[in-house]
């Protein structure tokens, strides 16, 4: 059999013996002992698109059809499940709304499995929860990638607004398609839709509803995103910030029996998950980015029954008394008997004149995919002599014309992986340039033009870009600790010590009993991603000591 050279290997969709396996008559025994058999003389509707909680189907018999809402086409049949074959997605892991519905054709016959029961299944029967999970995250992968249901963005591509909600979906793992007016033309979708160019950046989900400019809580509350949280119940675990270490000590949290929530306020992955690929990270030989390895942890924390809260930040802790009070910034709030701090840290902005009227406009804090088409064809400027800068550099070289990394000491060798160091210098499409800092910026709506200047000369270089990258320094996420807890001089938090200077015996442990930090927020910490997750998965030990004392 031949294969047209156009198909690509890595689509989900013509992978059908991993994103659609055949369960063996053995396995098909097991999992109707987890639920009961149903019939269906007619057609019926077995869940839609919007729904939470929603049962596992194994077809015994029979066929069950997806079905997607398309802003364009309407409602379209996606694919036909038939004996053998069960249905459900990364969604049934957690309580976030169903991207498709499913149909029950006439004279089918199923084993339904409660959602409730869903989790016992996969846990107890760990070959089948491989083939299931491995299934799940295969099916969004092609959702994404074909846009089946999801949302369509409209805006201008440069535009920072639409950006924003473009990376949000995106590290969010949500389906969508861009519309670009001024590049893509006119479009029959638009004509029926009261839009006026004013309007851009807007959402449209399927039922053709309009979102203006959504923050993201607007749109992940809209999108089903968020996790309802229940003011009555006080979590064993509060995880504030979903980076890595936040994710691993939430993993471990989770699978040892801990009640357990995570509180992020944009998506997966913190600083991490803005990389393009991480080449040091052991066991992935040939790299994995950080959107992926936060994606693919995620999954496993929720696997283990954590809860993710997404798109809300902490605003205040108070930790008087016990449980902890975390309150929220759409005004919710909720308790703990724990609290890992986990926010990290960002990059420092330049001081120049000018750069908050480009951030986002053409001045970014990170080089995906999303920023990288961007400046593709064209020059572009990366700040920062770290890892990331250099994984950016790297990343950005396949797609824009020439690459200028600006750092102000001697060279990178004294903050940068050797092996990005090599592969920078030996690269045509990347240009050093030491002792060397932005010093002007121009330009009107957008960024056109950036000056930088050698420090030990004075002299100065103007070019025409469009596209700046920033990734200097690191400042700490603490601003909502409202003085819980002791702080070192650049404001990263203290562990290993209480109020007197003495050694508490747990080395994530703050001055406040029952509060850990792990992590890039935490003083003193290895600014690398296998320093943090082990560091959260070290701290759950901790944690179980302060939750169970010994007598």
């Amino acid at each position: 059999m031949s294969i047209e050279a156009s198909v690509d290997p890595t689509d989900p969709w013509i992978r059908g013996a991993q994103t659609f396996p055949v369960l063996t008559p053995e396995m098909m025994v097991r999992v109707k002992g987890y639920g009961r058999i149903e019939v269906f003389e007619a057609d019926t509707p077995l869940f839609e698109r919007g729904d939470r909680d929603v049962d596992f189907f194994l077809v015994l018999d029979g066929s069950i059809t997806i079905v997607t809402d398309d802003v364009r086409k309407g409602s379209t049949a996606l694919f036909t499940y038939r004996a053998g074959q069960f249905t459900g997605e990364l969604n049934l892991y957690n309580d976030r709304q169903m991207l498709v519905g499913g149909r029950a054709e006439a004279g089918s016959r199923v084993a339904r499995v409660k959602h409730a029961d869903f989790r016992r299944l996969v846990s107890a029967e760990p070959d089948l929860g491989e083939i299931v999970l491995r299934a799940y995250i295969l099916r969004r992968v092609g959702f994404i990638r074909h846009a089946q249901g999801g949302v369509v963005l409209v805006g201008h591509r440069q535009n920072g607004s639409l950006i924003r909600l473009q990376r949000f979906l995106t590290r969010n793992g949500y389906p969508y398609e861009i519309l670009d007016p001024e590049a893509d033309g006119e479009d029959a979708l638009l004509g029926g839709l009261d839009i006026h160019p004013a309007d851009l950046p807007v959402v449209i989900v399927p039922s053709r509803e309009i979102m203006r400019n959504p923050t993201s809580l607007e749109l992940a509350a809209r999108l089903g995103l968020t996790e309802a949280l229940d003011p009555t119940l006080v979590y064993d675990v509060a995880v504030v910030g979903a980076g890595p270490a936040g994710l691993a000590a939430a993993v471990y949290a989770a699978s040892e029996g801990l009640d357990t929530i995570v509180i992020e306020a944009l998506a997966p992955g913190g600083q991490a998950g803005t990389s393009s690929k991480i080449e040091n990270y052991l066991g992935f030989p040939t790299g994995i980015s950080g959107q992926a390895l936060a994606g693919r942890a995620q999954i496993q924390a929720q696997k283990f029954g954590a809860h993710l809260a997404i798109a809300r930040s902490v605003t205040s802790l108070e930790c008087s008394g016990s449980p902890f009070l975390l309150r929220l910034d759409d005004d919710q709030s909720l308790r703990a008997r724990s609290v890992v701090v986990a926010t990290g840290a960002r990059y420092r902005k330049l001081d120049v004149p000018d750069f908050g009227k480009y951030e986002g406009q053409g001045i970014q804090y990170a080089a995906t995919a999303i920023e990288g088409q961007l400046c593709s064809g064209e020059e572009a400027v990366v700040v920062g002599g770290g890892n990331s800068a250099g994984q950016a550099a790297m990343f950005l070289s396949r797609l824009a014309r020439h690459v200028h990394i600006l750092v102000r000491g001697p060279g990178l060798a004294a903050t940068m992986s050797d092996y990005l160091v090599q592969r920078i210098a030996t690269s045509a499409q990347i240009t050093l340039h030491t002792h060397t800092e932005i010093t002007a910026l121009h330009g009107d709506d957008h960024l056109r033009g950036v000056t930088w200047t050698d420090n030990r000369t004075g002299d100065s270089v103007t070019k025409q870009i469009g596209s700046l990258f920033v990734m200097i320094g690191a400042v700490p996420n603490t601003d909502w600790l409202g003085g819980c807890l002791g702080l070192d001089q650049q404001g990263f938090v203290r562990t290993g010590i209480d109020d007197h200077g003495h050694p508490t015996g747990a080395p994530f442990a703050t001055t406040r009993p029952g509060i850990f930090a792990i992590g890039d927020v935490r003083s003193g910490s290895i600014k690398r991603v296998a320093s943090s997750v082990g560091e959260g998965s070290v701290v759950v030990h901790a944690i179980h000591d302060y939750l169970n004392p010994a007598p």
